[in-house]
């Protein structure tokens, strides 16, 4: 549809519309005919972009800045309005694999408002429309996910299907079908309804969201940019089955359609209670009636602060006219109802240019591309650095030093390349030219059979032994204090370890040759890891850097074996028929106990003293079946130590409530989220004093106490 001449001349194009926004609004009309027409070439162009070919080339937000830039303009100049105008119309995104289905109303998008005086712009219409001194809205979280359309028809859920162009959507029912939040029958007969459409968003937890990307970069693959991206593709995969694995989430937020009409609910507040009641999972804990426009404002900046404690992406707060009466007064354009807005929060994409790229090296000896960016801030953090995984990921982006990139940060995700502008290029850029020698040592990388990375394969290789005594003294792992990458480098640069098995080796007297480390320093040291040799199996199996072995997949091995010396002499097929592990993990814990050199550490770390047995605490555990929730501040230790007390004593650590949760421990400044949620499945409150009172006969609160204000947590 574009030359690649044309592409480029757009993305120039947008760029200085861009630059140009405080121009734009104040334009005359003569200079406003010009701008409309860039507008509409630009929008039309990414909207093609996104929709069709499914690669933007703009982040989100200065899609928006754009649009709204046209729309303020029609507005200002309405003769300017013309049929084709994207204002006049919702872009599609049917790509032809499902069978198209005609939804029972328009499924528009909504209008969106950045600052606080558009909410209050917003408000001052609502309020001259309906003649109303005082509006009372519904204010909810606004899911960052994929667009779906429910259909019941008695009571049974008949239909699924994508947003689409707002009028048609695919037919996904088979793979909606597969989301467990979604009831395959809810009596809505009970309120007298015989058929009825609801608006979603299929979602994917945070929580389950790391899980995956944990295991993919585990397995030498990128991990997925962001929640949304991966649950819209998920619901659009043409094997069920494959859905179903997943974990998707569904959330309904808008009863759109009722037969008989006299049974739809009067406010959107009664709607999302009925939806929740039939047991669907909805807004409605974290809803909330307001009344006028400064209990809104005040409680969408509430939600910016929290936002990433919610267990779902959110990017903004939507904003409703509760009573459904004032509906049709309101109205509705083309694109959007005149009875809702969305307060977006801070963008987390943004467009920068790659100026770099240097290459790392893995504990493990992995090589890793590292992109340096033109600093740019994304979600109020400045990102100067990205990773490209490995030559793979560069090569099926065509990713070039000097390229416009489009970058994104989401949640716990690391900065991620979404996009290559190819269309910006302008024949400077140059090729990425992966190396055949590892920046370290110099030896010839190798890539394994299967595998998608280059390793240096050298177990002398100074960035490996630095990083894994690194590694090994991290929290998660031994929890060495004073173990950093800066000691670790002197104490290989020195020639005094070659191998974490050597640090159980060495004296005060050995460490007091360290750069800056007096006897007092050394003698902390010291003792700081002979006191690891007692932190249990699982943080052993972590610490040793075994590839795929993460602390989750390490805490799972520790409960299914009595001593370290079992993963070396477990048959392949005994591993892999351990829930969560696997082929890939099994054969690399087996290729890891295959090395004669490993197994020389292992021997040396079992000769020095360091437990490699699973103790009888470890296999009972006070906490055991226990899961435990943390909100609020902690006045004994941070909560992630919590966490790690938890898990030490045979309980589970999480972070999000749900009906398995046991406990919500509540400490000061408590999230209201995790409290509305724990109420609404009856979940046990205890404060730290109940806590601490559980683990007291385990722990040592006061050393707990000691080692937190040495690690710098203030209570």
């Amino acid at each position: 549809m574009y030359t690649q001449e044309r592409e480029r001349e757009l993305i120039e194009l947008t760029r200085k519309l861009l630059s140009e926004l405080e121009r734009i609004r104040k334009a005359g009309k003569e200079e406003a005919q010009e701008y409309v027409q860039e507008l509409r070439e630009v929008i039309n162009y990414h909207d093609y972009k996104y929709y069709v070919q499914a690669s933007p080339v703009i982040s989100d937000y200065e899609y928006d800045q754009l649009f709204r830039a046209l729309r303020d303009l029609e507005k200002k100049y309405p003769e300017l309005i013309t049929p084709d105008s994207p204002t006049q119309r919702v872009a599609s995104e049917i790509t032809g694999a499902f069978p198209t289905v005609r939804h029972y109303t328009p499924m528009l998008s909504l209008d969106n408002a950045y600052t606080e005086e558009e909410l209050r712009d917003f408000d001052r219409r609502v309020r001259e429309l309906t003649g109303l001194d005082v509006v009372e809205y519904s204010v909810e979280p606004k899911y960052d996910g994929a667009g779906i359309a429910l259909l019941y028809r008695d009571d049974l859920f008949v239909r699924g299907a994508t947003r689409g162009d707002g009028e048609t959507g695919e037919d996904i029912t088979n793979n909606l079908r597969t989301v467990r939040t979604i009831p395959l029958k809810a009596e809505f007969s009970r309120f007298g309804i015989r058929l009825i459409e609801l608006r979603g968003e299929v979602l994917i937890n945070r929580e389950e969201f790391r899980k995956m990307n944990e295991e993919r970069l585990e397995e030498g693959l990128p991990p997925f940019a962001n929640p949304r991206n991966a649950a819209a593709g998920s619901i659009r995969l043409q094997n069920p089955a494959e859905v179903a694995k997943r974990k998707l989430d569904a959330v309904v937020y808008q009863v759109s359609y009722v037969e008989p009409e006299s049974r739809h609910p009067n406010t959107h507040y009664e709607a999302i209670e009925m939806l929740h009641l039939l047991g669907f999972k909805t807004p409605f804990p974290d809803m909330k009636l307001c009344k006028g426009i400064d209990e809104v404002i005040e409680y969408c900046r509430e939600w910016e602060e929290k936002r990433e404690e919610y267990p779902y992406e959110i990017d903004g707060m939507v904003v409703k006219v509760n009573r459904k009466e004032y509906y049709e007064v309101l109205g509705f354009t083309s694109h959007h109802p005149r009875w809702a807005i969305a307060f977006k929060f801070k963008p987390k994409q943004a467009t920068t240019k790659l100026i770099d790229v240097v290459f790392q090296v893995g504990r493990v000896g992995t090589i890793t591309p590292v992109g340096k960016l033109e600093p740019v801030e994304i979600g109020g953090v400045v990102v100067s650095s990205v990773s490209l995984f490995n030559e793979d990921f560069i090569r099926e982006k065509d990713i070039r030093i000097g390229d416009l990139v489009l970058v994104e940060r989401a949640g716990d995700v690391i900065p991620y390349v979404v996009e290559v502008i190819k269309e910006a290029r302008d024949g400077d850029e140059v090729p990425i030219e992966f190396p055949d020698r590892c920046p370290s040592c110099g030896s010839k990388l190798v890539k394994l059979p299967g595998e998608v990375a280059w390793r240096c394969i050298n177990i002398s290789c100074p960035a490996q032994v630095v990083l894994r005594l690194k590694h090994w003294g991290s929290r998660e792992a031994m929890d060495i204090r004073g173990l950093g990458e800066a000691t670790s480098k002197a104490l290989y640069e020195k020639g005094l370890v070659k191998d974490v098995g050597d640090l159980y080796y060495l004296k005060v007297v050995d460490l007091m040759k360290l750069p800056g480390f007096a006897e007092k320093s050394a003698m902390n040291l010291y003792n700081a890891i002979q006191e690891s040799k007692n932190r249990g199996l699982d943080r052993v199996l972590y610490g040793l850097g075994i590839r795929y072995v993460g602390l989750t997949t390490a805490k799972k091995l520790s409960q299914v074996i009595d001593s370290i010396w079992d993963l070396r002499d477990m048959p392949v097929e005994k591993l892999e028929a351990i829930e969560g592990i696997g082929d890939v993990v099994a054969r690399s814990i087996k290729e890891f106990f295959s090395r004669e050199e490993n197994v020389k550490v292992i021997e040396k770390l079992d000769r020095a003293g360091v437990k490699l047995r699973r103790t009888k605490l470890e296999k009972e555990g006070p906490l055991k079946g226990m899961v435990f929730v943390f909100t609020g501040t902690l006045r004994c230790c941070s909560r992630e130590r919590a966490g790690e007390l938890v898990e030490s004593l045979g309980g589970t650590f999480s972070n999000s409530v749900t009906s398995k949760t046991t406990y919500l421990v509540v400490g000061e400044e408590p999230g209201r989220t995790k409290l509305r949620r724990a109420e609404q499945l009856g979940i046990k409150l205890l404060n730290e004093e109940d806590f601490l009172n559980m683990v007291k006969d385990y722990v040592d609160l006061e050393e707990l106490r000691r080692e937190e204000k040495r690690e710098g947590y203030l209570f």
